[in-house]
């Protein structure tokens, strides 16, 4: 898979998705087959004005190749916060015109664009302006705002748009804004998509919806002819799924279905909880880990009891007592931080508050 100048050795990569896809998510990941991630959707004027923002928003060494997410309304803003993430360290650029929150919505974000696709343009412009050509810029897209004509007239305008100025790559998510998560998306369009543009060079049409396990990632590589897969909600609490789906798409179906071990269980919920402690500090970490923990529970042998005791969870002793009362292994050796420590790159060319995040 390739991202303009990005060369990525697999054709998986993790989404953003607000209030789960933090650095702690990503690291986890990274470790388990992720090749490539988006971080939650970032409010520009969030990044402009607010130093606390700015300052989360800077990528840790080990995070890389990373792309930068960003939700705004202004063509002006966006590509002040553009240059900012490029600043800051970001391989990519993405910009979100797909988001279907309401709230996002009635501010002139994410997915509302689909139905102004001259602001949508405008935006895309300054941004790729902004940025210059040594960074790509992607855009994550929905195919369209409902089932109308007009609906999908705007969408390809948009598209097509994205690819004149110079978008490396489009993520297009196969169900409209106005469905929402509900209903089933439409592989179908993916796949006319791809017949379309998908040998547009330069260019890499990229498909999301209804990712849940890793045999939904390469069929729908293999259905639809996309040139890579985003995860989104089948990667919380299943980082495996990245090595599942790199098996599968080699041939190896008993590695693919071979489900974690309570050893390898323990080793990544121990190891994302010890990450968000230093992204989010302690009670936030907790509280934020719970939800991720009952993700998690789905693999343990008694799943019911285990997100029991990960939802009364509310402080660093409390989750170590569930480790040590549900995964009752061996302890490994601690592993060493990896914060400030960058691994080999996954890519062979081209990488140089959580109250502004927002689903994507």
């Amino acid at each position: 898979m390739r991202i303009g100048s990005l060369a990525l050795d697999a054709p998986f990569f993790q989404a953003g998705l607000a209030g789960y896809s933090d650095a702690a998510m990503r690291l986890v990941a990274r470790r388990r087959g992720c090749t490539y991630a988006v971080t939650e959707a970032m409010l520009d004027q969030a990044l402009l004005s607010d130093p606390r923002e700015l300052a989360s928003a800077e990528p840790d060494p080990c995070d890389h190749p990373l792309g930068g997410q960003l939700l705004g309304h202004s063509p002006e803003e966006m590509a002040a916060a553009a240059r900012l993430m490029v600043d800051l360290g970001y391989d990519v650029v993405d910009v979100n015109l797909a988001c279907p929150v309401k709230k996002v919505r009635g501010k002139s974000r994410g997915g509302h664009l689909l139905s102004a696709p001259d602001r949508a343009l405008a935006i895309l412009s300054a941004v790729r302006q902004a940025v210059g050509g040594d960074t790509p810029c992607t855009v994550k897209l929905r195919r369209g705002t409902d089932d109308s004509r007009e609906a999908e007239a705007n969408f390809r305008r948009i598209l097509e748009g994205a690819i004149s100025l110079g978008y490396a790559a489009a993520t297009v998510h196969a169900r409209t804004v106005s469905q929402g998560y509900a209903g089933p998306s439409d592989g179908s369009f993916l796949a006319g998509l791809a017949a379309t543009y998908g040998a547009v060079p330069g260019f890499s049409l990229l498909g999301s919806g209804d990712v849940r396990e890793a045999s939904d990632a390469v069929a729908m590589l293999r259905r639809t002819g996309v040139a890579g897969v985003s995860v989104a909600r089948g990667a919380i609490g299943n980082p495996w799924i990245f090595y599942q789906a790199r098996a599968l798409l080699a041939g190896d179906e008993t590695g693919a279905r071979e489900l974690p071990s309570l050893a390898k269980q323990r080793e990544a919920i121990e190891e994302h909880f010890e990450l968000a402690l230093r992204v989010h500090g302690e009670r936030r970490a907790a509280l934020r880990m719970r939800k991720i923990g009952l993700a998690y529970a789905r693999f343990h042998p008694c799943p019911e009891e285990v997100s029991r005791a990960f939802r009364e969870i509310s402080s660093s002793a409390d989750w170590q007592a569930v480790l040590d009362s549900h995964y009752c292994i061996e302890r490994q050796a601690k592993r060493p931080s990896t914060f400030g420590k960058r691994p080999p790159s996954t890519a062979s060319e081209g990488a140089p508050s959580q109250s502004s995040r927002t689903d994507a």
